[in-house]
């Protein structure tokens, strides 16, 4: 078993598989704090950036601890994984989990590194599951680990794995992993040294109260999925309730107020839009469902949750449609906002990509800007016909027709709106996230479609 080596424990030497979203911001945080930190990579392309200040993505305050830490020696980037795992007394496993095409998470880089762990390890350790992993995954990526071991005849060696879910909000992620609201920690055995270790690890964050909530480490795994799939629950629900008002002639704005105010309820995720996207809810709703299906089990709830996603992601496409015809070849639109949410440059799933592709399928020009998002869009769309990816927001207006807003940047949330009157050509703004009060567009002189309002048009039409 581990030594216990007793007493409150300072600085750390900790190993992160992965150089992702989870993996960086964990690393600079806890090297922040004062602990060793090494962070292992294959792709020796990204490692060296990162050794040279180069962070592969956008994340408010990550650059700079990135730089600070790895110029004081506490955060290092390697593709040495023997080294690695010779350096950690805990090892993070936070690689990708990427959806198979049932929907259910792939974990061969999760447990490649187990077996990496287990073939080279010379010491015990404690190795932590970070990752969102399905239930079970702790207890196949230590039974891997156990496999290598027993290959080499080593069985003076030991191991034991937690799970320690992250709890990040993509554009907050820093603050999130500094000053985390809860930190959940599942582990084999109540009162274990891998339970004491973890809790020294994060005693930096858990000093104002009690954070930490220990669990089995079943119940740790599900959890993540039940907080993400609840949260995506309530933005769909929302959405659901926005379609219906636009019906009925209410206005959802005046809805979510008076919802949110009874605090069983509360304000937060239930903002009417065009749908949410990102690395998180679209794949961990559909890891829960597959779970759900392998464990028996019909999961009504999230199957709908899902569906009223991905159609409301096309609710914009179809108000465009409405107010334009099928046929939009010959017609421009300026889009602003490419990212799934501010402060991200992070494109994936996000309902701006499923209006772009309707456009540009449709025969529409599309002139693109937003503030982060404009490389990764580069890299997505290449030189796609049809679409131009602007340097500001004033030149995605040049020769459009209308403007589409999907992502509420701040720059776009006091736009000189005289300035767009007299820029589009048919004076119309289609709001995916409704960030415009329709009376105030239509004071101006503009047209506004929003989600689950009635249209304002112009006060001059």
């Amino acid at each position: 078993m581990i030594a216990d080596k007793g007493g409150v424990r300072g600085e750390m030497q900790i190993t992160i598989f992965g150089t992702g979203y989870v993996g960086l911001v964990l690393a600079a945080v806890t090297a922040d704090a004062g602990h060793k930190v090494t962070c292992i990579d294959i792709d020796e392309k990204k490692v060296e950036g990162l050794r040279n200040g180069v962070v592969p993505i956008y994340e408010p305050g990550l650059e700079p601890l990135i730089v600070r830490n790895h110029a004081a020696g506490r955060l290092t980037f390697s593709t040495d994984a023997r080294k690695g795992v010779a350096f950690g007394e805990i090892i993070f496993i936070a690689v990708g989990t990427p959806p198979e095409e049932d929907g259910s998470a792939d974990l061969s880089h999760v447990l490649k590194v187990a077996a990496t762990i287990g073939a080279t390890m010379e010491s015990d350790k404690i190795v932590v599951t970070k990752s969102t992993v399905p239930v079970g995954t702790a207890d196949k990526v230590r039974a891997r680990i156990e496999q290598e071991i027993a290959a080499r005849g080593r069985e003076d060696l030991t191991v034991d794995v937690a799970s320690n879910p992250e709890f990040l909000k993509e554009g907050a992620a820093v603050l999130d992993c500094q000053k985390p609201d809860r930190i959940v920690i599942g582990v084999r055995r109540p009162g274990s040294l891998t339970e004491q270790m973890l809790r020294e690890l994060y005693a930096p964050f858990n000093r104002n109260h009690e954070k930490i909530i220990v669990m089995d480490v079943r119940s740790a795994e599900l959890t993540k999925y039940a907080a993400n799939c609840l949260l995506a629950t309530k933005i769909s629900f929302m959405n659901e309730m926005a379609n219906l008002a636009e019906n009925l002639g209410a206005d959802i704005e005046k809805v979510r107020l008076g919802i949110g105010s009874d605090p069983r309820i509360g304000y937060h995720f239930i903002y009417p839009g065009a749908g949410y996207g990102g690395s998180c809810f679209p794949k961990d709703v559909r890891a829960l469902i597959s779970m759900a299906r392998d464990a028996d089990y019909e999961p009504l709830i999230m199957k709908a949750v899902e569906g009223r996603n991905e159609r409301q992601k096309r609710v914009i496409f179809d108000k465009i449609v409405a107010r334009f015809g099928s046929g939009l070849s010959g017609r421009t639109f300026a889009l602003w906002g490419l990212a799934f949410k501010p402060n991200t440059d992070d494109m994936r799933e996000a309902p701006a990509r499923a209006v772009l592709d309707a456009l540009l399928a449709a025969g529409a020009k599309v002139r693109a800007y937003d503030p982060k998002a404009m490389d990764e869009c580069r890299h997505i769309y290449g030189d796609r016909d049809g679409l131009v990816l602007c340097q500001s927001q004033e030149e995605a207006l040049t020769g459009a027709d209308a403007l589409v807003v999907m992502t509420e940047w701040k720059e776009f949330l006091s736009p000189d709106f005289t300035y767009l009157r007299e820029t589009l050509k048919e004076a119309v703004i289609f709001d995916g996230r409704n960030i415009y009060e329709p009376a105030t567009i239509a004071r101006h002189g503009l047209t506004l479609h929003a989600i689950g309002r009635t249209t304002e048009k112009a006060a001059d039409a």
